[in-house]
């Protein structure tokens, strides 16, 4: 049974082969490093065990903990590397996220949820028998990633100045991140660039008809994606499998749009899938699996990034991404349908063309495209904080001394500390109490944490 080590001397063909010297060269115990690559160069698969090899040639032989922005991502990119091993998940790699972990004395590469990673933070800040934290897929701006990043950074200065911190992301604004590290470690970090194989990716739009609407009144005061625009998208997803070849990924902003558009399409022999997080692992593993004939698979935004689709070839993309807010009025968070960034629309275009030429059709019209924010909003500026706040006072750093990219909206942090007070979770100084350290360490909102 291959060992990492044999792993990442006989790598598998990925464009990130081309890089792993300069991985390594990059990773060394205490340094930093910000990594970027476009989509489908292998960098989930082979950038963890190269820097677990490259850690361990330098004598620092503690476990690699690389968070993924989602549950699904984590378990899938768990056993995509264990099969390069030819292993179950548990041995060399494993993985744990909320319910679920399987990992044993053997794993040197385990993959995490941001959550889970932050609360083991919170445990025990030094973080024993780890050598390395990736952050991949920073670009996303998880509120929950911010966090964890700024915690392990924080206490990387006061305890553990040996631990290896990278960065990844596929559309990442590497200037701005690697200045947020130098101002964060005092160190210069290593850049690293994986170039991508260039197949080429043909764009094509498909915007509705005059007059249909994507998102619009669908009721008595509800705002909704309407179903004549998910007709329309049916229509160009059935239009699109009988002109093109290979299996076609179709991204749609929630579950209900899913099986809206499921409704509608009518394919024939073609089979119709669908990936988003509230189906159980087997059913993920079904749309993620290889198969030998083309299919059509309906996905939410967990495709977006980390995760691999077997045959897609052709992108179907319907422009929106479901996104939370805050109503710092009513101290209410509610997800709401927004036109994806274009950071957004480019990595689901990138889908198509990760094995081979593809194509990309895009539900909307090019002067759509150019309106649309370069990057999606990061979760700080937009999401409630009432459970970051209390995270913060149980971690004892003020807010203003940790490393955050973003600092938070004082208005919203304002909020969430009355939240907080009400609830007894912080005292009149703002720091966390018995109960609020108990509430820190349930994955749960501070207020239904309370409750039960």
């Amino acid at each position: 049974m291959p060992t990492l080590e044999e792993l990442v001397s006989h790598p598998p063909q990925l464009p990130v082969t081309r890089a792993l010297g300069d991985i390594a060269a990059a990773t060394r115990p205490g340094g930093c490093a910000v990594i970027t690559a476009p989509p489908g160069t292998g960098k989930t698969t082979l950038l963890p065990p190269a820097v677990a090899v490259a850690l361990a040639e330098a004598g620092s032989s503690g476990r690699v903990l690389v968070t993924q922005p989602r549950r699904v991502a984590a378990r899938a990119a768990a056993r995509r590397i264990a099969r390069l091993l030819g292993e179950e998940v548990g041995g060399q790699v494993g993985y744990s996220v909320r319910g679920d972990s399987r990992v044993s004395e053997r794993t040197r590469v385990e993959m995490v949820t941001p959550g889970v990673a932050l609360r083991r933070l919170q445990r025990d800040p030094e973080l024993p028998g780890v050598s390395a934290l990736i952050v991949d897929e920073f670009h996303e701006r998880d509120l929950d990633t911010d966090l964890a990043l700024a915690f392990a950074l924080d206490a990387r200065s006061a305890l553990r100045d040996d631990l290896f911190v990278a960065l990844t992301s596929a559309t990442l604004e590497a200037s701005r991140t690697v200045d947020f590290l130098r101002a964060s470690t005092g160190e210069e970090p290593a850049l690293v660039d994986i170039p991508g194989d260039i197949f080429p990716l043909e764009l094509r739009y498909a915007p509705p008809p005059r007059g249909v609407e994507a998102v619009g009144a669908i009721g008595n005061e509800r705002v909704g994606v309407r179903r004549e625009y998910l007709a329309h998208v049916a229509r160009t997803v059935e239009e699109t499998v009988a002109a093109t070849e290979g299996s076609v990924l179709v991204f749609l902003p929630g579950v209900g749009e899913i099986e809206t558009v499921r409704g509608n399409l009518h394919l024939g022999d073609v089979p119709v899938l669908t990936l988003h997080g509230q189906l159980s692992a087997a059913e993920q593993d079904r749309a993620l699996s290889p198969a030998s004939g083309r299919r059509v698979i309906l996905s939410t935004s967990i495709a977006e990034s980390s995760l691999t689709v077997p045959g897609v070839s052709v992108v179907v993309d319907a422009g929106l991404a479901r996104e939370p807010r805050f109503d710092a009025g009513r101290c209410l968070s509610s997800l709401v349908t927004v036109p994806a960034a274009l950071a957004r629309l480019e990595q689901r275009a990138g889908r198509a063309a990760r094995t081979g030429p593809g194509i990309a059709v895009r539900v909307m019209d090019s002067v759509d495209v150019a309106r649309r924010p370069a990057q999606s909003a990061p979760g700080i500026a937009t999401q409630d904080l009432t459970d970051a706040r209390l995270q913060v006072a149980s971690w004892g750093t003020p807010v203003e001394e940790l490393a955050l990219l973003d600092a938070p909206p004082a208005g919203t942090w304002e909020a969430a500390g009355q939240c907080l007070s009400s609830l007894g979770a912080i005292d009149e100084a703002g720091a966390a109490t018995a109960l609020g350290r108990t509430l820190a360490s349930l994955p749960l909102d501070p207020p239904l944490g309370r409750a039960l």
